[in-house]
């Protein structure tokens, strides 16, 4: 007998073991879907869709989508995972089942993105009613708005797709416009808007703009009362410096945040400002920055031709080594510019919580890794249907965080870190007294944050 040289123990392996349940730690999703409600809301607002004498139902073949690709799949075939464990996740859809369903959604795409929509807006109201403190929206007002993050990003089309079209950057596919719910510096956010569109589509779009502000203040559970008012700050980088954009905003009583493109006039009217009207800046932490500072240009502007209590902020800063400096900079400094229509607070803190904007690209870069990088079918309308199954699947993942992960510090953890260190936490299917329990593999280095997610999800109310 050879001895081995492997640094791994050799071990036979063969396809005979029963009970075993990979994923096991995705039972955490499963209780989110049900302690907000949104399995039932998705069977409720879905039911129109399911035919007589039908074995599966629709709003359960959608949430079984959404969270395939909130463990990490990118295809409608990645269900099979599911279906491979019917005693977790119980009776999962064939491949041609869900093919079908996506096909008759795609049919009468508006109104069923609608009934998804209902849906959605009904499981966020009861998540964030559960979540108490924790909430986006709890405490908020002028001073401390609920914030809607707006931007847009490009989605390569490896094959001809309805619509795709060439895009900016040289490349072929889609250029959606997202906006998202962000929970703050202690958590992560959530999408509440997301528009398809060609790749070809511009960046300034006023009117995508508008549809997609529309969407998400559709999706916000705030007091209608207020819906409208300065406690909601939409923030968007300078493919927001609209006319039409601004204007909507300001007719909507909306708190805005707002990238502003700077012209030569504009930069000849800093040669104004004196000195001591120039302001420190701040870092993301909050403290001074050394080599940037910030004023505000709005009494040196004729700004006649947009709406009234617009504000222009600026910020001159030492370039970062090797970055290029535009025509409009000066003395070698990098001009940039917001305009927002808050009346009170400091300069620099108006600023930084503009530049906190950029906390959307990693809203963005999770959704790409939660079944946005890539559209994985041919029409565009069947698209239309997968961007609603990110959308659930990202909602999933923050609602599991904010609700079950609270105080601990998975709550900003990413979805790839999440997959790895609890949802991909194994387990084995036990019987015993006609009672189904899972047994969690207890040498997870996780396990114990797993459980205590579950035990604080089974301790939450069911929604009314």
């Amino acid at each position: 007998m050879s001895k081995s040289t492997s640094p791994y123990p050799r071990v036979s392996a063969s396809a005979t073991g029963t009970g075993v349940v990979s994923q096991a730690g995705t039972v955490l999703l499963l209780r989110t879907a049900e302690k907000t409600g949104l399995a039932a809301a998705l069977t409720t607002e879905l039911a129109p869709y399911r035919k007589p004498l039908a074995r599966h139902d629709p709003g359960k073949i959608v949430l079984d989508l959404a969270t395939a690709l909130a463990i990490g799949g990118d295809c409608l075939a990645d269900i099979a995972q599911l279906r491979a464990h019917p005693e977790i996740f119980g009776a999962v859809a064939s491949d041609p089942t869900v093919s079908r369903l996506i096909s008759v959604l795609a049919t009468d795409a508006d109104t069923a993105l609608a009934a998804i929509g209902r849906a959605r807006a009904t499981a966020r109201s009861h998540a964030w009613a559960a979540a108490g403190t924790s909430a986006p929206d709890h405490a908020i007002d002028e001073a401390h708005p609920l914030v809607l993050d707006i931007d847009a990003t490009l989605v390569t089309a490896h094959s001809e797709k309805e619509q795709a079209a060439p895009t900016f950057k040289r490349g072929f596919g889609f250029h959606p416009l997202c906006a998202f719910v962000d929970h703050g510096t202690g958590g992560t956010g959530e999408p509440v808007a997301m528009l398809l569109r060609p790749g070809n589509s511009g960046s300034n779009t006023a009117a995508d703009h508008i549809t997609v502000v529309q969407d998400a203040l559709a999706q916000l559970p705030v007091d209608p009362a207020y819906r409208v008012g300065k406690k909601v700050l939409v923030r968007i980088d300078g493919a927001g410096g609209t006319h039409g954009l601004i204007e909507y905003l300001t007719k909507r009583r909306l708190s805005y945040s707002v990238g502003f493109g700077l012209t030569e006039t504009m930069v000849a009217a800093l040669e104004l400002v004196p000195d001591q009207a120039w302001t420190p800046a701040y870092d993301s932490d909050g403290q001074v920055r050394d080599g940037a500072w910030v004023t505000e240009l709005t009494g040196l502007l004729d700004l006649s031709s947009w709406p009234k209590g617009m504000r222009v902020i600026v910020r001159k800063e030492r370039p970062h080594p090797g970055a290029q400096l535009r025509f409009t900079d000066r003395d070698r400094l990098r001009l940039t510019a917001f305009v927002t229509n808050t009346r009170r607070g400091q300069l620099p803190d108006l600023e930084l919580r503009h530049r906190r904007r950029a906390r959307c690209e990693d809203r963005i870069r999770t959704a790409k890794v939660t079944g946005l990088q890539n559209l994985p079918l041919h029409g565009f309308d069947q698209n239309r249907i997968w961007l609603a199954l990110v959308q659930l699947a990202c909602e999933l993942i923050a609602w599991m965080q904010m609700l079950a992960l609270t105080d601990v510090a998975a709550r900003r953890w990413e979805p790839k870190r999440l997959r790895l260190r609890l949802l991909s936490i194994a387990g084995r299917v036990a019987r015993h007294a006609r009672r189904v329990r899972l047994r969690l593999a207890a040498t997870a280095p996780d396990i114990d944050v797993l459980v205590a997610g579950l035990n604080r999800l089974e301790a939450l109310p069911a929604p009314a």
